[in-house]
């Protein structure tokens, strides 16, 4: 069993910038496909960044976070993270991190085995 917990959130004006943690339990965190993904009210959950196993070497971004975002791991930590700039009011949304044990990455919310239970995001305009 896998837990992940997030933390980080918080309230930012538009232009500003938060880093997400999501820190897991277990000795293979390293092994574990790693994605973030984010829901805002009324709308539902969608991809926003991804990760592969051990080296982090891959990363994919959805279309609307590209180029402000990065996803990054520190297995030594078990730790990932995603550091957001420039962050603008549409990206207000509770932000959840997922693990996959069997495979790397993936921008499919159905492909995670684990899931944390989220921190918020507001972005005041």
């Amino acid at each position: 069993q896998v837990q992940l917990v997030e933390s980080g959130g918080g309230l930012v004006q538009a232009g500003g910038s938060l880093r997400l943690s999501c820190a897991a339990s277990g000795r293979t965190f390293g092994s574990y496909g790693v994605g973030w993904f984010r829901q805002a009210p009324g709308k539902e959950r969608e991809f926003v960044a991804t990760i592969n196993n051990w080296s982090g070497s891959y990363t994919k971004y959805s279309d609307s976070v590209k180029g402000r975002f990065t996803i990054s791991r520190d297995n030594a930590e078990n730790t990932a993270y995603l550091q957001m700039n420039s962050l603008k009011p549409d990206d207000t949304a509770l932000y959840y991190c997922a693990a996959r044990v069997y495979g790397s990455s993936s921008i499919y919310a159905r492909s995670y085995d684990y899931w944390g239970q989220g921190t918020q995001v507001t972005v005041s305009s």
